[in-house]
This record gives structure tokens, sequence and C-alpha cells, in this order.
């Protein structure tokens, strides 16, 4: 095939770059190459595999299609999404501070708070959307400022840009989870971002079949010293999971955008809704980080939708359990829609203190909203509320 052009889009470049037609058999899906030790020439002299933790030909082919996507010098493939924020946290050194959003994962919450503070790492979290809260949370020991592009639960739309101006005045790193916004939608890097992270498990796979995680750089000293982390560590993704990726990525784009559109019309039929108190979804123009997200974004909102209802943790429960085509789960960004109830769930690793903090209230529902036509996923939603008693 011809050589990777700079000018392709992303739809493109998620299907070419790195799935070159294989040269042996002319094969235009790339093998999975699942041994996990290469033969070598000569003792002592390494060929580019040697053993498959340190680098495998099915890994290099996804890493070389999300540095690609993501507008980076290299990206590395993980076990998880856990696993790639863990090594991101790994370039720390006792006694650095960790900054971090309030509208946060609840895995990552969990590994700040119960991992990376019992290794000597001051752990706070601050609203991200605020500037002036931010500069003001920066201690000179913070080594890494870690943020999402959309925050996870309430969809808290960050000014990345801002964020790593004040990260490299401060000579921090500048961390994204990018999951929800997804390469589709908004690239990090491309914004003065260091570090850019997914749960690959998530909208890049697509199909609920996988679990992974990536990190993507810019810079090649970063990429050098994660890679030497991730090897050491062995949090590798393995071969088949790779494939799985890379076939998921063809899609991503189509995906992203048809999930986008769905999202936000049931967005706007649920803010209409009687019993809804509150909806938050980026695309709405009543949210607060709206005119953000549309800079950054582009028109193109993502495919979750968080909302308010008038009941207690049982009614949310009822609703979310009544359901048919939306299934109770945890995860997201998969062609199924899923529904679930943070405070009990995707967010149970929060104290409660934090959790009344920072919003993750007992009437909170969030969304995933797949691929499903509009008119089925609201008849569904609207039965649950009826079975719910609301």
């Amino acid at each position: 095939m011809a050589e990777p052009s700079s000018d392709w889009s992303l739809r493109t470049r998620c299907i070419h770059v790195g799935n070159e037609i294989d040269p042996a058999t002319g094969a235009v899906v790339p093998p999975i190459h699942l041994a996990s030790t290469f033969r070598q020439q000569r003792a002592g002299e390494w060929g580019e595999y040697d053993y498959s933790r340190s680098g495998n030909p099915t890994r290099t082919a996804l890493q070389t299609t999300l540095a690609s996507i993501e507008g980076g010098c290299g990206a590395l493939a993980f076990g998880s999404g856990m696993a790639a924020i863990h090594a991101v946290t790994m370039l720390l050194q006792t006694g650095d501070h960790l900054l971090a959003g309030s509208d946060l994962y609840g895995g990552a919450y969990r590994l700040f708070h119960q991992i990376c503070d019992r290794a000597g790492l001051g752990v706070s979290l601050v609203d991200m959307t605020d500037l002036d809260a931010v500069a003001a949370a920066i201690r000179p020991e913070t080594k890494l400022i870690w943020a999402e592009s959309i925050g996870n639960p309430r969809l808290s739309i960050p000014n990345l840009p801002e964020l790593a101006r004040l990260a490299g005045q401060c000579g921090a790193w500048l961390g994204v989870d990018n999951t929800f916004g997804t390469p589709a939608l908004i690239r990090p890097l491309e914004l003065g971002v260091d570090i850019v992270m997914h749960s690959a498990t998530k909208y890049l796979g697509g199909h609920s079949d996988l679990v992974g995680g990536t990190l993507a750089v810019a810079d090649p000293e970063l990429y050098r010293r994660l890679y030497f982390i991730q090897n050491a560590t062995g949090a590798i993704l393995d071969p088949f999971s790779c494939f799985l990726v890379s076939r998921g990525l063809k899609t991503l784009d189509l995906r992203v955008r048809a999930q986008s559109q769905t999202a936000l019309a049931l967005a706007l039929w649920l803010q209409e809704h009687p019993r809804v108190e509150r909806v938050m979804y980026p695309g709405l123009s009543d949210h607060p980080g709206h005119a953000m997200a549309t800079q950054l974004m582009g028109g193109h909102y993502g495919g979750m939708v968080t909302f308010q209802i008038a009941g207690d943790l049982a009614q949310t429960a009822k609703v979310c359990e009544a359901t048919r085509l939306f299934h109770l789960a945890v995860s997201l960004g998969a062609v199924e829609s899923l529904i679930e109830q943070p405070a009990t769930m995707s967010h149970a690793s929060y104290g409660a203190a934090d959790r009344a903090r920072f919003g993750i209230t007992d009437g909170l529902i969030r969304l995933s909203v797949g691929l499903e036509s509009f008119d089925d996923l609201r008849n569904d939603l609207q039965a649950a509320f009826t079975a719910a008693g609301l």
C-alpha cells in the first residue's frame, strides 16, 4: 500500500495506519502474532523483537495506529486502563504531589487514594473547570496534574489548553483521561497535554469484548520513560486483545458520531421529562461547559448522558433495573447501551463524604448510549420510569 500520509483524515488513518498488508501473504488484515519469544541471530545482539513483554508485532501495529490518531510520537498498550494510569503515577517519587480532577472515574479515585498515597504521594482533588482553584491547589511539589476531557460522571469540560499552560508553568506533567472524548472528538496532545490515556475497553474497542488501556505522548523522552516502566512491570496488552482494539478503531469515528447524535436527542428528551431534575450533557446549551466543549470538540459531544431524577437511592435503582435495552452494567462506549447508578456502582469507591462533596448523589443515573435507535431507547427509558413509579 502507499506510504501513510499526514493529510489522511482520522477515519482513514484508523483503517490503514498500522494495518499494512502482510508482505508474506498479501492479507489485508495483519496476522496475530502469539509468539512469546523470538529467535535471535547472535548471543547478545537483539533483533527488533526478543520477548513479547518487551515488544510484539501485533502490539506494535496497534500502537502505531494509536500514535498516528493521537498526534503523538509513540503509544503504549496496557492490560487495562487502570494499568495505564498506574504506569503514569510511577513517574512520580515519594513526596511528589498529584493534583486530580474532582469529576473523576471511581477506579482512578481508588488508585490515587488507596495505592498512591501509601507510596508517599500527596493526592488532592480540585474542580478542573475552575482555573483559579487549580492554580491555588498547585504546590511546589506538584509533578502531575490529572484531568478528564469529559468528566466522569458529571460530564464537566475543562479548558485543556489553559490547564496545559498552568502545568507548564509549574513544571508538572498534564495527563488527560480521554476515554469519554475519544480521538474522534478531541485529541489532547494537540492542545499541549503531555499524556493522553484511554480505557481501550470502552470506545476504542467498542464491543464489550476486551479489557485494555493505552497511553500516547508527544515527547520521545517521556515515551522512553513510560516504556521502561511498562517493560519493567509487565502490564502489557495481549496480542488477541490488541487485534480486537485495532479492529474496533476502524469504525471508531462512525460509531462515536452516531452515538453522539442519539445521546443529544435523549438529553433533549430527558430535559422535558417531569421526573428528571437535571440533565448533564455537554451538547445542551445550558451545560456549564457547552461553549468549551463546542470549541474543543467541534459540534459532537460524546455518547455519555448523566441525569438526576426526583427520587431516592431505591427509586434510582428501580429505574436502572427496569430497562430492557439499556443493560444494567458498569463500563461504557460499546455498541449496546448501558445504564448504571454511579453512587453504588462506578463510583462506589468514593467515600460517602466525597460523593456528597462532588455531586455524586443518590438520584444520579449515567447512560452510555449505544447504536440502537433513538425511538427504542427513549421508549425503554420511559417504560423504566413508569415501572419505578415515576
